[in-house]
């Protein structure tokens, strides 16, 4: 945008230059036209002189006629030595008097006539004229190489185009530079605006911006704090919606596990009183009652489990809503970031998901050093346990799941702390990784229950942090390996 208008400026600063330039070349013709015709009159009024020049016929054949030059015409010639010439022609066209190169056509009239040429790189302007002289009818003419007219085509381009190209360019230069410099300003003005993070909505600095720039700044300002304003209305909503829904959820969910644990102590009794664990009975021994109590719903322990898996995934969903929401918020900024242990930190989440991973039989391990990183724990915490969730979710039974933390060197940006969680189950396509990271996508054809958050979570607060979830491929190009690169804290 400030590049056309840059070039829009410059061409109609410019333009009009050029339009003086050929405006101040066409009053510079005329001038030499009217020059010009003045010589022609002078040259008109010359012609009777050198005509009376003509005093008499040659005495012998073969020679010129008698000429004694008018003092007019020898005038003339005095002052334009080197540019002037004369000739005296009979009507057959043959030189009888003066310099050979003024040559011209027989006139077939008695009225001046005038044309140019060119002799040793100037030219003439030359007025011939068929008249009576002392001698005869015979053409005389006048050639004048001083004529304006006649060499402003070969000095138009020195006297005129070159300067006024040089004034041009010069111009030109200054004008862009100035352009350029008074430009700055919207072009800072941009760049402050296209380095902001789409998160950062604060308003800018009105009083260090142009007086011509400030309505377009006070409009941007007043958009931010609109987008601002809704963008906390919906992060509100989906906070407040997720934290009123924990509450019941969580009654539903236990009262759900109560019926599942009911459910399968019934089963067991029925099947016989040795199938009953120890000191069984009391509230258990009236569940058969009830369940088949007139008026009661029969629940099944297929029933009971589906419910179950239900209430589990509905309590999950608005855990990582909310978890997504506080990732989100705006005032996440003015928390200040702490130094966080890691190693400490995978060991807690080894010690949460200890249990899910022996029900499913795999293998859960960590491989942690020394580490600290600079961050919101409670956040970072989130984010591992969302990673170790998918892997524990989607490796198949006799997998195994591996955490690791550690400090490495990226390059010359010193230490920086590493969080990675690789499995061997079936892993994700190259050309779905960008996708999964997006939020309520799920690949095709995935088993199990998601919502598809996760990655989106452990994303965002990898971002949060200033990095990146990076998925990769495990070992031996099996499995998934997710990890994100921290800013390093004291070791």
């Amino acid at each position: 945008m400030t590049s056309a208008l840059r070039n829009r400026l410059l061409l109609f600063l410019v333009l009009p230059l050029c339009m003086l330039a050929l405006m101040g070349a066409w009053l510079d013709y005329r001038s030499a036209d009217e020059a010009a015709g003045r010589h022609d009159q002078r040259l008109v009024r010359l012609l009777p002189a050198l005509a009376d020049s003509v005093v008499a016929m040659p005495r012998r054949d073969g020679e010129p006629p008698l000429l004694l030059l008018a003092p007019p015409v020898e005038e003339f010639l005095r002052q334009n030595a080197g540019y002037a010439g004369y000739s005296v022609q009979d009507l057959s066209g043959r030189i009888l008097l003066g310099d050979h190169w003024v040559y011209s056509a027989v006139p077939l009239t008695h009225d001046p006539e005038f044309h140019s040429t060119e002799h040793d790189s100037v030219v003439y302007r030359i007025a011939v004229q068929r008249t009576r002289t002392g001698a005869g009818e015979l053409v005389v003419a006048l050639a004048d190489g001083s004529d304006p007219r006649q060499q402003w085509g070969q000095q138009v381009l020195l006297r005129v185009l070159l300067p006024n190209l040089v004034l041009i360019a010069a111009a030109g230069l200054a004008i862009h530079w100035a352009v350029r410099q008074a430009f700055k300003p919207l072009v800072d003005l941009a760049e402050a605006v296209e380095r902001r993070s789409p998160r950062d909505l604060s308003p800018i600095p009105e009083g260090t911006s142009p007086a011509e720039v400030r309505p377009l700044v006070h409009s941007l300002n007043r958009l931010f704090a609109l987008v601002n304003e809704q963008t906390e209305g919906q992060r509100r909503f989906v906070a407040d919606a997720a934290h009123q829904l924990r509450t019941p959820l969580a009654g539903l969910q236990a009262q759900v596990e109560a019926w599942a644990l009911s459910a399968r102590a019934a089963g067991r009794r029925a099947s016989g009183p040795q199938s009953l664990p120890p000191g069984a009975g009391g509230a258990e021994a009236d569940v058969p009652a009830a369940r088949t109590a007139p008026g009661s719903i029969v629940l099944g322990v297929q029933e009971i489990d589906g419910l179950r898996r239900a209430a589990r995934r509905t309590s999950k969903l608005a855990h990582q809503l909310l978890a997504l929401s506080r990732a989100d918020a705006g005032s996440l900024e003015g928390q200040p970031m702490q130094q966080v242990d890691l190693k400490a930190l995978c060991e807690g989440i080894l010690e949460d998901f200890l249990d899910a991973a022996t029900a499913k039989g795999l293998d859960l391990g960590l491989e942690a050093t020394p580490a600290e990183a600079t961050g919101h724990g409670w956040l970072l915490r989130e984010l591992l346990s969302n990673l170790v969730d998918n892997a524990i979710k989607y490796t198949p039974e006799g997998g195994s799941v591996t955490l690791r933390c550690r400090t490495v060197f990226m390059g010359g940006s010193g230490p920086c702390a590493l969080l990675e969680v690789e499995d061997d189950g079936p892993g994700i396509a190259e050309s779905e990784r960008s996708r999964v990271l997006q939020r309520f996508y799920r690949l095709p054809g995935a088993e199990g229950e998601g919502s598809g958050l996760g990655l989106a979570i452990a994303d965002e607060i990898a971002r949060r942090h200033g990095g990146s979830l990076r998925l990769l491929a495990g070992s031996g190009g099996r499995g998934l390996r997710a990890g994100v690169v921290l800013a390093a804290g004291r070791t």
